[in-house]
């Protein structure tokens, strides 16, 4: 009887979460505030985490600003503060070393308080083939774009846990859901931010710590320096995104609590296909967009930035 009755309530709850997952596609929630919030963005020196920073400072947060490159932090604290944002502070961070992590959140939580919104944005990339990539570029990919997570969590989440309020935002990359030429470091390290926020959020769940949301960002290549070279076959279908769009789309989601998010919106159509499709299916669509060779034009960024 046990079994029968835990069974059909699985059910009920199944089919009440899909009707509200499709309900919400069609009438987005309530937007929450974020004024007075704490926003901490790493990597906001330049491209998303710039405009994060202008955004919640415009909507009335409190944001703290994490770069390696001083002179990017003083662009984004004075552009900051000319789109009306009074409350930004600034700190030169390595997110590649944990003790350099550690040591400037300590500062941040005597200086500025308890952060209530993680972002952890600061990302790098090699585009160098496996063999190519020396051992170096590799252990600094990974302790970017994935150790840095789970140092930053570990300094930020206890207070979001006492005060049974908080958010998790993991900038991660349609690089993490699937596996691509010339890019396997960054996609190990995407894939490991995924599932590290995605078992992070589901942990906080089992504590019953509901306060403490989670969002995970998988945006296809933005169009901010990172990526300079890189084309798509079908521009209209898998097009380089504009970072004022993903910028706005992760503020949305972020206000609605939305668990995952992938710009664009075909991401979830191809993870879905990828989810069941043979793998010779799947190289064939990677080939059919041009993903497969998508690196074989990558620039990057200049060195200076």
């Amino acid at each position: 009887m046990n079994f029968f009755l835990e069974t059909l309530k699985v059910i009920v709850l199944l089919v009440y979460y899909l009707l509200e997952s499709l309900v919400f596609l069609v009438v987005p929630g309530r937007k929450k505030n974020v004024s007075g919030e704490i926003v901490l963005i790493t990597g906001a020196g330049s491209g998303i985490g710039r405009l994060l920073a202008i955004k919640f400072a415009s909507l009335g947060a409190t944001v703290v600003l994490w770069d390696i490159n001083q002179e990017g932090l003083n662009c984004a604290v004075r552009m900051v503060r000319e789109k009306g944002g009074g409350r930004v502070h600034s700190y030169v961070c390595d997110c590649s070393k944990r003790q350099d992590i550690y040591r400037v959140a300590d500062q941040v939580k005597k200086e500025v308080g308890d952060v209530s919104i993680l972002i952890n944005n600061a990302g790098i990339v090699t585009g160098e083939r496996f063999l190519d990539s020396p051992d170096s570029l590799i252990e600094k990919t990974m302790a970017v774009n994935t150790m840095a997570h789970f140092w930053t969590y570990k300094a930020f989440l206890p207070a979001m846990i006492a005060a049974g309020h908080g958010h998790l935002v993991s900038i991660a990359s349609a690089a993490g859901l699937c596996g691509i030429n010339q890019l396997v470091d960054y996609c190990v390290s995407k894939f490991a931010a995924v599932g590290l926020a995605e078992s992070v959020d589901m942990e906080m769940r089992a504590l019953r710590k509901t306060g403490v949301k989670t969002t995970i960002v998988c945006p296809f290549f933005i169009n901010t320096g990172m990526f300079d070279g890189c084309e798509t076959k079908w521009p209209h279908f898998l097009p380089m995104l504009d970072p004022e769009y993903v910028a706005e789309r992760i503020i949305s989601a972020v206000r609605q609590n939305q668990e995952v998010l992938f710009i664009p919106r075909i991401i979830y159509v191809l993870y879905f296909l990828k989810s069941f499709l043979p793998v010779k299916a799947t190289a064939l669509l990677l080939d059919y967009f041009r993903c497969s060779d998508i690196m074989n034009t990558f620039k990057g960024r200049p060195k200076k930035e």
